[in-house]
C-alpha cells in the first residue's frame, strides 16, 4: 500500500481528445473552477462540489475504463514518451545499444505480419515442454520454470500472479542490508479471489465469461474436449482461490515475516517436489525464503499432488497463453480483449501505435527514461520541487515532536526513521543496464518471454548482495509515486511532477494541495499501518511503547470504520481494513501538506483567487487531485482487489482535517460532519 496510484492497463495510456473541463484544469494554473458544482453544499459531498461538473460532463472513450486527472498526466507522458519510441534516428543505433532496442522493440509490437506469420510456431516450442510433462517431477519441474518476479508485496502493492507462486526480491526482513528472496501466492487467472468465491451474480457472470474465454483459447489451439478441459482449469482456480489469504490479511505484516529454509518447504508444504521445482527456478542453492502467505503455500503445494497432472498442465498452457496473447496472433489478442471487457467495461482497444509504446516504455523502463528526463525534467523543476518535499518534512517532523499522545522513546524513534528517509525526485542517480537482453524486430513473442527472463535473472542475481537504497522501482515516465518501506525511501518520477499536480506558475495553496498532499502521503506511508513496523534502517522491529501501540491501533480501527461506511452501489462496500495504509497516508499527508502551506504564508494571508480563499483553493485542489469517471464495471474491480480507495472516497478525506471546517463553514446536521472527536488524527 505505498504507492500513490494504482493505474489499470486500460486507463491512463490511451491518448484521446481531453474533455473541456479537463483542458481547463491544466489551462487556469490554479483551481479549476469550471470542474466545480457550486450547487452542491461542500459540507454535504466535497467531492461532488470540487469535481460535479467534470463528472458530468465528461465522457470515457471506448477505448478507456475511466478517465481521470492521473490520465491526463499520464496522456502527457505518453506524448513525451512516444516521441522518444518512435524517433526515427533510434533505427540506426548500434547493434545490441538501447536505442536500437527500443526500435526494435516497437517494431516487433507493430509488424502485424511477423506475428501472423510467427507467432503461433513460436507458441507451440514455448507450449512442448509443458505438454510433455508425464509424472510429477515434471510437473514441479515446469512449475518451477514459470516462476517469475511479478509481485511486489510493499512497494508497488502486488499481489497477484497467475503463475502458482511468485517471486519478489527485496531488502530482507530481517537483514534490510542485503536482497532477501520473498515469495507470494499465486495461481489465478483473474485478478483475486473474489471472482472464484462470491455468490453474487455479477461475479458468476465474470467467472462464466472467463471459463468460455479458456474454452475459446484452448479451441483455437486445437485442443479436443476444449469446454470440459476449460471447465477443469477453472475448477482447479477455484480450488486455489478457496485457500488463499484475503487481500487484507496479506497486508498483515506481522503474520508474513517466516523465514522457512529448504527442508520446511517438504516438512510444511508437502506435495510439491521443491528440489525440482527450485532446481528448475534457478534457486536450488538459496538457503532461505520468506513465505508471505504459509497456509497458501501449504493448501498449493497438496493441490499439486491432489489434482490431476492433465489439468495441472492445462492450467500453465491457459497462463501462458493469456499472458501473451498479443504476441501470438491477432485472433488471440482479440479473444483476450473481449474477455477483459467483462471486468473494466471498456469497449475498445487502444490503437496500437499507444499499446506498441506502453509495451516498450514497460520493459525497456530505464533505457526509455534516461532520455525522458534528458528532455522532459529541467534541473530547475527538480530544485523546486526538492524545497517542496523540504517543507512537507519540515512540516511532518514539527506534527511528531508535538503530538501529545507520543512517548518520548515512540518519538525519538520516529524522528530518526523521518530523518533518514531517502528522498528520490524525478529520475535515478543510476540507470539499469540492458546488455544481454535480445530483443528481435520480427520476434514479438520471443521478445516478451526473453524480457521476462532478463528481469527475473536479474531479480535473481540481486540475492544476497548489499542493498542499494538509491535503486528506483518507477520509471521517471511513471506517473505514480512510492514509498520504499525496505529502503527507507521515497520516488516521486518526474511525470507525476507535471500541471495540474504542480504548477509552477499556480498559487502555493494549490500546489501544496495537489502535489503537496501527494508528497505528504508517501512521507505518512512511513508511519502507515504497515510502515509503522519498519524501522529507520527497514528492518521489521516493534519500536513502540506499548502504550503509543495501543493508541495507534484504535486510531487506525476508527479509520477503518468509518471507510467501511462506505459504498459506491448499494451491493457493495468498500473494505477500511483493505485499504486502510492507503488512508492513514491521505489523512496524515492532507494535514502535513496543510501545515506546510500555513507554515510558507509566514504568518501573511494567503492571496484569493476567483473568490476562494488560500484554505479553500488548497481544499478544492486536493479534492480536484482525485476527479475522475470510471465504469462500473472497473470501479467495481478496483474495490475488490485495490488496497486505494475509489477517487470520491479519496476526497472525502478532508472531513477529517479540522481546517477545512472552517475553510467552507461546514456544520452539524452537514453529511459529512465529524464532530471533533469523531475526527481521525493518527499523526
Amino acid at each position: 500500500m505505498h504507492f500513490l496510484y494504482r493505474v489499470f492497463a486500460s486507463v491512463g495510456l490511451a491518448a484521446v481528445a481531453l474533455s473541456p473541463a479537463v483542458t481547463a484544469q491544466t489551462e487556469t494554473h490554479g483551481v479549476n473552477t469550471a470542474a466545480m458544482d457550486r450547487s452542491v453544499k461542500p459540507g454535504d459531498d466535497f467531492y461532488k462540489y470540487a469535481n460535479g461538473t467534470y463528472v458530468a460532463k465528461t465522457p470515457i472513450p471506448g477505448d478507456r475504463s475511466g478517465v481521470s486527472a492521473f490520465s491526463l498526466l499520464s496522456d502527457r507522458a505518453l506524448v513525451h514518451t512516444t516521441a522518444i519510441v518512435t524517433d526515427p534516428e533510434l533505427d540506426a543505433a548500434p547493434a545490441d545499444s538501447d536505442g536500437r532496442k527500443i526500435a526494435d522493440l516497437y517494431k516487433a509490437y507493430m509488424d502485424e505480419n511477423a506475428i501472423q506469420a510467427n507467432g503461433r510456431a513460436t507458441l507451440d516450442g514455448y507450449l512442448e515442454t509443458i505438454l510433455a510433462v508425464k509424472n510429477r517431477h515434471d510437473l514441479a519441474t515446469e512449475l518451477g520454470r514459470s516462476l517469475r518476479n511479478d509481485v511486489d508485496a510493499l512497494n508497488n502493492t502486488n499481489y497477484h500472479t497467475a503463475n502458482l507462486f511468485g517471486l519478489w526480491v527485496a531488502p530482507g526482513f530481517n537483514d534490510p542490508d542485503h536482497y532477501a528472496p520473498y515469495l507470494l501466492q499465486g495461481g489465478l487467472g483473474l485478478p483475486t479471489r473474489d471472482y472464484y468465491l462470491s455468490d453474487a451474480p455479477r461475479m458468476k457472470s465474470i467467472l462464466d465469461a472467463y471459463n468460455k474465454h479458456v474454452a475459446n483459447n484452448f479451441r483455437m489451439l486445437g485442443m479436443a474436449r476444449a469446454d470440459a478441459r476449460a471447465t477443469a482449469v477453472v475448477s482447479l482456480e477455484k480450488a486455489i482461490a478457496q485457500r488463499q489469504v484475503s487481500l487484507a490479511d496479506s497486508e498483515n505484516i506481522e503474520h508474513a515475516n517466516n523465514p522457512w529454509s529448504m527442508s520446511d518447504f517438504d516438512a510444511k508444504a508437502p506435495g510439491l517436489d521443491w528440489k525440482s521445482f527450485f532446481l528448475a527456478a534457478g534457486l536450488s542453492s538459496q538457503k532461505t525464503f520468506i513465505v508471505w502467505q504459509p497456509s497458501a503455500f501449504t493448501a498449493e503445494s497438496a493441490l499439486v499432488a491432489s489434482q490431476p497432472i492433465d489439468v495441472w498442465k492445462d492450467l500453465l498452457v491457459a497462463h501462458f497463453v493469456d499472458a501473451h496473447s498479443s504476441g501470438i496472433s491477432k485472433a488471440f489478442a482479440d479473444e483476450r480483449f473481449e474477455y477483459t471487457k467483462t471486468i473494466t467495461g471498456t469497449q475498445q482497444q487502444r490503437p496500437r501505435q499507444q499499446r506498441a509504446v506502453g509495451l516498450v516504455s514497460a520493459a525497456l523502463g530505464d533505457a526509455v527514461g534516461k532520455i525522458y528526463a534528458q528532455q522532459f525534467f529541467t534541473a530547475e523543476e527538480k530544485a523546486k520541487v526538492q524545497t517542496l518535499v523540504a517543507n512537507l518534512m519540515t512540516a511532518f517532523r514539527t506534527r511528531l515532536q508535538t503530538l501529545t499522545w507520543m512517548n518520548a522513546a515512540t518519538r525519538a524513534e520516529a524522528i530518526t526513521k523521518l530523518d533518514a528517509l531517502q528522498v528520490g525526485i524525478g529520475y535515478p542517480d543510476k540507470w539499469r543496464s540492458y546488455a544481454g537482453l535480445e530483443i528481435k524486430p520480427d520476434d514479438l513473442l520471443g521478445d516478451y518471454v526473453r524480457d521476462e527472463m532478463f528481469e527475473y535473472r536479474y531479480a535473481i542475481s540481486q540475492i544476497g548482495k548489499p542493498t542499494d537504497r538509491k535503486e528506483w522501482t518507477m520509471t521517471p515516465q511513471t506517473v505514480n509515486a512510492v514509498n520504499l518501506p525496505l529502503d527507507n525511501g521515497l520516488n516521486f518520477p518526474a511525470a507525476i511532477l507535471q500541471p495540474p499536480f504542480y504548477d509552477p506558475e499556480a498559487p502555493d495553496a494549490v500546489n501544496y494541495g495537489a502535489i503537496g498532499a501527494i508528497i505528504g502521503h508517501e512521507i505518512s506511508h512511513t508511519f502507515d499501518s504497515e510502515g509503522a513496523a519498519f524501522d529507520s534502517k527497514g528492518r521489521v522491529r516493534n519500536w513502540w511503547t506499548p502504550a503509543d501501540l495501543a493508541h495507534f491501533n484504535t486510531s487506525t480501527a476508527a479509520l477503518a470504520a468509518q471507510y467501511d461506511a462506505y459504498a459506491p452501489f448499494p451491493d457493495l462496500h468498500l473494505n477500511g481494513k483493505q485499504t486502510l495504509g492507503e488512508n492513514i497516508a491521505d489523512v496524515a499527508g492532507l494535514q502535513a501538506a496543510y501545515d506546510a502551506f500555513h507554515e510558507s504564508l509566514h504568518g501573511e494571508p494567503a492571496r484569493a483567487v476567483n473568490g476562494l480563499t488560500g484554505d479553500q483553493q488548497f481544499f478544492l485542489a486536493f479534492a480536484q487531485n482525485y476527479a475522475g469517471v470510471e465504469r462500473e464495471a472497473a470501479l467495481r474491480s478496483q474495490v475488490l482487489g485495490d488496497p486505494h480507495s475509489p477517487g470520491m472516497f479519496r476526497a472525502a478525506t478532508v472531513r477529517n482535517v479540522d481546517g477545512w471546517y472552517k475553510a467552507f463553514d461546514v456544520k452539524p446536521g452537514d453529511a459529512l460532519y465529524l464532530a471533533p472527536e469523531k475526527r481521525v488524527h493518527i499523526w
